[in-house]
């Protein structure tokens, strides 16, 4: 399976504990091509349709739907989870979430 940075997948989130994200939803392949054209696991953030004004949440429109990006719950996925891909970001969103994560991880 050949799957690309913000690639935009359906999921299956379960099981899931306490406050993570859970059921099979749309997420955001976050993880650099590198990682994901060589090993069987991808970095993922979760999208949702509610709507939190958290700095680590970026707005997403999306076949017409309206949501977040949720990168305060990014997680590795064995591609196995991936169900069917459904989409790409389109490149001002993509650039808006590699932005934030930068933010998130400066040292």
């Amino acid at each position: 399976m050949v799957v690309n940075r913000f690639d935009i997948y359906i999921v299956s989130l379960d099981p899931a504990r306490g406050s993570e994200i859970r059921k099979t939803r749309p997420c955001v392949v976050i993880s650099p091509d590198e990682m994901n054209h060589n090993i069987n696991t991808v970095i993922i953030a979760p999208m949702t349709s509610s709507s939190k004004k958290y700095p680590t949440r970026k707005p997403v429109e999306f076949q017409g739907k309206k949501g977040q990006i949720v990168l305060d719950q990014i997680r590795t996925a064995d591609k196995a989870r991936l169900i069917k891909r459904i989409g790409h970001l389109k490149k001002n969103t993509s650039e808006k979430v590699a932005s934030t994560l930068q933010e998130m991880f400066e040292l």
